[in-house]
């Protein structure tokens, strides 16, 4: 007999029930006991869908308010000093400071989990930290869960790994922290075996990357510490790929889980060397692609798996938490008929779990219904779109040179200065400016027919003029259009591209509320006509300033995106690319004497593994240059990236060969450019000195201030000032002060270093 799990599922709720509380206890704290019984009823419903499944064990504690790892540093009393007399006075509105800033600091810094487009909270330690059990809200998800008649596995995120993604203050190595945690660990073990917890699942993603000598023996220290002692069965689990699979078999626990959808290959080493009193749970679907499984890879798993595993060694599970899915693929009723039947959202990953078991138990209905995904999911390659002639053959005749600019950046700054002036410490914003409530409704309103092109768009000239005025008026060097036509970076291109398919309830959480809804790639992509050209005329039509042309870069829309199965993912890269390509030359042609691609994607689709790392990025920024190869000397190409961990990929980013990039760095408080200081990076750079994604208005002062840290890093002729990413997430009230004191921060150090 084999039983069925899952690692962890969607937060949010199937109509972002858990995004609108929030907001709306941000708004007005009185709110708290809604807040805390929409959470309850997520968690309930969640539950409950998964046992309508056939799911027999459910995960608990995976239910997260913003983010579980900053939940777990909440568990551990892992509290920053700026915060932790306003934590301690109301621990709701403290958890929340943390993960958005308030009036006793700055936030934490948030960047990226792993290669996923889900941002984690990182926990900040220092030499001599301190650690206890401040929290039981693991074991009261789980009771919950138990009351409700489920069997409940709380999740917790392991030792190692929590200690791995966190970073010090004091530069100190988060590791030799580890003998003071591992009690408390322990502490909770024993709390959830006295409560008669029969398993608890230990995340330790960190396993499946390159593991130094420190990392390897950490574990050995972690998982002997956590062998003795009263505690719950161990499942280690891990995911994202191929686990070191002879370290994690050597250690003291009751089970193993692995990925076996993006690393098939490490079942028959497992299975050669798992103890045959060690449970395997093995992930048979992929947990992060929108893509049903293909039946006839899934069962030739499966047998090998019924052939090799005693009876109650097997668990059926997806590759990873269900997290980074949407909800339910049945709310897309407006889908293209033949798409649609390939889908597969959290519910259906797990129906999939279901049918699979069923299937092992010799049920006719479960037979059925993979034979009938089998045979859809055949029928997928004939599709009208998927393959289109003409966009493989341009692919295919690409030559080197579309990928190189027309000369090299140092003579490319000359003509640019001459064609471009500009004064030292450029300022200017990464693109977009807030979607109003008024503007939402305004396109709500067009996509239910309920107001014409004509009046549509003139909401959006509208919108465009104010954004452009209020630049001028705060004294921005270089403005943008604010991106008013646009609902999101990547589904407004989407949109206007050939090979794209959308949901209307497809919502995933990037972080805290904020939900993004990936575009479907399913076919070749083509781009019928221009995207941007029109907006970005008008836009510099109003004024006499530089104003940018603002795309996404190919990568991004790939990463971004729920990603075609069929396909190299390199060869979907160069098709976005060659669209891209021709929307540069055309915004060229309309007089746009600014182009910035977006490329925030670069680092998060970086492999874990070292030894695929070079093979990515070699093709990841053969795309951007082939979508900026076209542009003249005097154009001057910009990017974005946020949230990203540089130092390994600096070469990556300098051979972007961009004249601009912006950054994030005011979280991290200016220590990402230490990367870009030891590379001696060539071009100018704007790192981020205002945190959007947080409701405080930092002063000039403080601005200023990290202006001045950036100068001890970067020349003065190569500093660019902007926020750390795009505006859409503020409201005007917050924005206006913010850019104003950003624009006077630029000026005081301009003034500053303008005299002799």
């Amino acid at each position: 007999m084999t039983s069925t799990t899952y690692l962890g599922f969607p937060r949010i709720g199937r109509r972002r029930e858990l995004k609108h509380a929030l907001e709306a206890y941000w708004r007005d704290p009185s709110q708290q006991a809604a807040l805390l019984a929409t959470a309850a009823g997520l968690r309930q419903r969640h539950w409950q869908l998964a046992r309508d499944c056939g799911i027999e064990v459910v995960p608990v504690n995976d239910f997260s308010l913003y983010d579980h790892v900053l939940d777990h540093a909440v568990l551990f009393d892992v509290i920053p000093p700026r915060h932790r007399a306003g934590f301690e006075r109301d621990p709701l509105a403290g958890y929340f400071a943390m993960a958005r800033g308030s009036s006793d600091g700055h936030a934490l810094e948030m960047t990226k989990w792993f290669d996923t487009n889900y941002h984690y909270l990182v926990p900040e330690l220092q030499a001599g930290q301190s650690f206890r059990l401040r929290s039981d809200k693991v074991l009261q998800e789980w009771r919950e869960a138990g009351a409700a008649g489920h069997r409940g596995r709380p999740v917790v995120l392991g030792p190692v790994s929590f200690l791995a993604l966190s970073k010090t203050v004091d530069g100190s190595d988060p590791l030799t922290l580890l003998p003071a945690l591992l009690p408390v660990y322990a502490q909770l073990l024993q709390q959830l075996a006295e409560a008669g917890v029969e398993w608890v699942q230990l995340d330790e993603p960190i396993l499946v990357t390159d593991l130094n000598p420190a990392l390897t023996q950490a574990y050995r220290q972690a998982y002997a510490h956590l062998a003795h002692g009263l505690s719950p069965r161990r499942m280690l689990a891990t995911y994202f790929g191929a686990c070191d699979l002879e370290l994690a078999i050597s250690l003291p626990v009751d089970g193993i889980h692995v990925d076996l959808a993006r690393a098939p290959e490490q079942l028959e080493p497992l299975l050669a060397r798992l103890p045959s009193d060690r449970v395997l749970s093995a992930g048979i679907i992929d947990g992060r692609g929108i893509w049903r499984s293909q039946p006839v890879r899934v069962q030739a798993l499966l047998q090998t798996l019924a052939a090799r595993c005693r009876p109650g060694q097997l668990w059926l599970a997806p590759s990873c938490s269900l997290l980074h899915l949407p909800y339910d693929a049945e709310q897309e009723q407006e889908l293209a008929l033949d798409v649609q039947p390939w889908l597969a959202f959290a519910r259906q990953k797990l129906e999939e779990l279901s049918y699979y078991s069923g299937s092992m138990r010799g049920e006719p209905l479960a037979i059925e219904a993979l034979r009938a995904q089998r045979d859809v999911l055949a029928a997928r390659p004939d599709t009208a779109g998927v393959q289109r002639a003409e966009v493989r053959r341009r692919v295919a005749a690409l030559s080197p040179q579309a990928a190189l600019r027309r000369s090299d950046a140092s003579h490319r700054r000359v003509v640019q200065a001459e064609s471009l002036p500009l004064p030292l410490l450029p300022t200017t914003t990464i693109g977009s400016f807030p979607q109003t409530a008024a503007l939402r409704q305004a396109r709500a309103r067009h996509r239910r027919g309920q107001l014409d092109d004509a009046d549509y768009q003139a909401v959006l000239r509208e919108e465009i003029e104010r954004v452009i005025r209020f630049q001028e008026q705060i004294g921005l060097d270089v403005l943008v259009h604010g991106e008013a036509e646009r609902n999101d970076m990547v589904e407004y291109f989407g949109e206007r591209l050939e090979g794209f398919a959308f949901t209307r309830h497809g919502w995933v959480q990037s972080y805290g509320s904020r939900c993004v809804k990936p575009p479907i790639i399913w076919g070749d992509i083509d781009r019928p006509a221009p995207m941007t050209v029109a907006w970005a005329e008008y836009a510099q039509s109003l004024t006499s300033r530089p104003v940018k042309g603002m795309l996404t870069g190919p990568l991004t829309l790939l990463q971004w995106s729920f990603v075609r199965d069929d396909l190299e993912r390199s060869e979907i890269c160069l098709q976005l690319a060659l669209a891209l390509r021709d929307e540069v030359q055309d915004l060229q042609k309309a007089g746009i004497r600014l182009i910035q691609i977006d490329e925030p994607a670069l680092r998060e689709g970086l492999p874990l593994r070292a030894a695929e790392q070079s093979a990515y990025l070699q093709w990841a920024v053969h795309g951007f240059r082939v979508t900026a190869g076209g542009a003249q000397d005097r154009t001057q190409i910009h990017t974005h990236m946020c949230y990203s961990q540089f130092n390994e990929i600096m070469a990556a980013v300098a051979a972007l060969d961009a004249d601009v990039i912006s950054i994030e760095s005011s979280r991290s408080r200016m220590e990402l450019l230490d990367a870009f200081r030891d590379f001696d990076y060539p071009a100018a750079i704007g790192p981020g000195i205002y945190d959007i994604h947080s409701p405080r208005i930092p002063s000039t002062e403080e601005m200023a201030g990290l202006l001045q840290r950036a100068l001890q890093v970067l020349r003065p002729g190569q500093l660019w000032v902007n926020p750390d990413c795009g505006l859409k997430t503020r409201d005007w009230e917050q924005l206006r002060p913010a850019l104003q004191h950003m624009v006077e921060a630029a000026h005081q150090l301009r003034s500053t270093l303008a005299q002799p």
